[in-house]
């Protein structure tokens, strides 16, 4: 199979792609009869990979599920979601996972989608209630299997795969190579593809260390933040406290910034996500949930408040930046009793902050929220239209818009936010009254 195939060929001039990278391509090449096993780093457009082959193997005669893939998370289950939609290959698709309600899931399932998306716990809800059949599934797709075996849900996975008589083809991702694949995938004799060896040697990657003459590193955080010229953050800590109190200290000191941990509710993960892909945030802070299997935009800067817990681990930090051709930066924050790891090779040159601290810039955009989404039959289209139109705006004035199930968020230029609020205040979007903020 390959790029001149009529239904991949539309599929890549709807997302306004010509050339595959090399891993997409040798995917692409990989016979469709035979198991596939990849391993690829966190932000090489494996989704694209995966879903590409997938396309002309659907039938869009058959009323029943066709393919199933499952994600360790729902950030990255509805990431393939989007990036399913945005193929326009006229299939329904429908995403299930936890943190919202299952009542509004299996409406949805009653017309049976083509394609199926799912985390692990939620697909096996809705099998042990009935609310969905899987006897029709040709091409099975375990996205990221690694971390849902190092989130527990072998268990989960195990009963899924017993509903499975009718599998022909067998997808299987990682970004380690270290993964075991148990008997009960159904796994033979895969083709391998392996792309990890790039993503140590990434060349655009400059690691320093910073110390900090004190235990506790905010200060010195403050500082390297004010260094860095208001380009994208991403911070990583090792526990979730440290996490919002990293955010807690940063929003004191006037940062804009966003924070993302496991214990958060769905919407506000959802939301801090939102604000981080579309700049109003340049600073996000985050446990290792954010080191891959995330829909987040390659950033500038890699920053390790905490030393990461091994070297796996800082291999998926790092790969939030440098990637492909890119170039980018990573930062090892020590205090006086902490050491550089073995496993960081060359020892990396240390980075000097000033005596006294910058003000880190702030980012032009900020962003608008609109009470409307999805379950309101609002559109991407009725947003950007009704900004246009009603709130006066220019193109260069509206950044990223998104439109989740209960909400909306649009990236407004920071200097119109005022005005805009002042036009739209009244104003009813497709006929229904709407709060702003």
């Amino acid at each position: 199979m390959n790029t001149d195939n009529p239904i991949i060929k539309k599929a890549l001039a709807n997302i306004g792609i010509k050339t595959l990278n090399e891993m997409q391509q040798a995917v692409l090449d990989t016979a469709t009869n035979k198991d596939l096993v990849l391993i690829s780093p966190t932000g090489s457009g494996k989704t694209l990979a995966f879903l590409l082959p997938l396309l002309p193997l659907l039938n869009s005669e058959e009323k029943q599920i066709q393919a199933l893939i499952i994600a360790p998370s729902r950030e990255l289950a509805l990431q393939i979601e989007t990036v399913f939609r945005s193929l326009g290959a006229g299939y329904k698709v429908n995403c299930v996972y936890g943190g919202h309600p299952i009542r509004t899931e299996k409406k949805s399932l009653e017309h049976p989608p083509a394609v199926l998306i799912g985390t692990p716990g939620r697909v096996v809800d809705h099998l042990e209630r009935g609310n969905i059949h899987l006897d029709s599934v040709r091409t099975l797709i375990l996205d990221e299997f690694d971390k849902s075996l190092e989130l527990g849900f072998l268990k989960e996975m195990k009963e899924i795969l017993s509903y499975l008589p009718g599998v022909r083809r067998r997808v299987l991702t990682s970004a380690t190579e270290a993964v075991q694949i148990p008997p009960f995938t159904g796994i033979m004799a895969p083709v391998r593809l392996s792309y990890l060896s790039e993503a140590r040697q990434s060349k655009g990657l400059k690691v320093y260390k910073v110390q900090s003459p004190v235990k506790d590193k905010l200060e010195t955080l403050y500082k390297l933040l004010g260094e860095l010229k208001g380009g994208s953050a991403l911070i990583f800590c090792n526990l979730r406290e440290a996490v919002e109190r990293v955010s807690h200290f940063l929003t004191e000191k006037g940062v804009s910034n966003e924070y993302f941990h496991g214990g958060m509710e769905q919407p506000e993960r959802e939301r801090a996500l939102s604000l981080f892909r579309n700049g109003s945030a340049t600073v996000f802070i985050s446990t290792d949930l954010a080191a891959r299997g995330l829909d987040i935009p390659e950033v500038k800067n890699v920053i390790h408040y905490h030393l990461p817990l091994n070297e796996e681990a800082y291999i998926h930090r790092n790969g939030r930046t440098a990637r492909m051709h890119a170039e980018g930066n990573a930062f090892l924050i020590l205090n006086e009793i902490e050491t550089v790891p073995e496993y960081i090779q060359p020892e990396p040159d240390e980075f000097f902050l000033p005596e006294k601290a910058k003000v880190p810039l702030r980012s032009e955009w900020v962003t608008l929220t609109i009470n409307k989404g999805k379950r309101d039959k609002i559109s991407k289209k009725d947003v950007v239209g009704f900004l246009f139109q009603k709130g006066g705006l220019g193109k260069d004035e509206l950044g990223i818009v998104e439109v989740k199930e209960s909400c909306s968020y649009a990236a407004v230029r920071r200097d119109k936010i005022n005005d805009l609020l002042s036009r739209i205040r009244e104003e009813k979007i497709k006929g229904m009254k709407a709060k702003f903020n």
